[in-house]
């Protein structure tokens, strides 16, 4: 399979994975003042075992990261399964207040 690429698509509120220029999958978020929110990610059927997901999860929380002034809330599963398994991710995470309220 051909790279990967992983670009944030502000207007559509998600992140998109583009293999050869075709679509693979997106990352869908919603942002806060101080939060994205990723709600829902989606890899299609003709590109799942190839490690669509993991590049796009990577490549957006590395976004994330570089721009900087946002932490992450990872309501969709798979986002949230991918940092449990990346722990270099977890200080993204945005901490549960006292009482546990996001």
């Amino acid at each position: 399979m051909s790279e990967v690429v992983v670009t944030d698509n502000p207007e559509e509120s998600r992140y998109e994975a583009r293999v050869d220029g075709e679509l693979a999958g997106f990352s869908e978020y919603h942002l806060t003042k101080a939060s994205i929110v990723f709600t829902h990610t989606k890899v299609f059927d003709e590109f799942e075992g190839h490690g669509v997901g993991s590049k796009l999860a990577r490549g957006a929380l590395d976004d994330v990261r570089a721009k900087g002034g946002r932490d992450v809330v990872p309501v969709c599963p798979f986002i949230h399964a991918w940092i449990d398994d990346h722990a270099d991710y977890a200080d993204l995470v945005r901490k549960h207040d006292v009482g546990g309220a996001l």
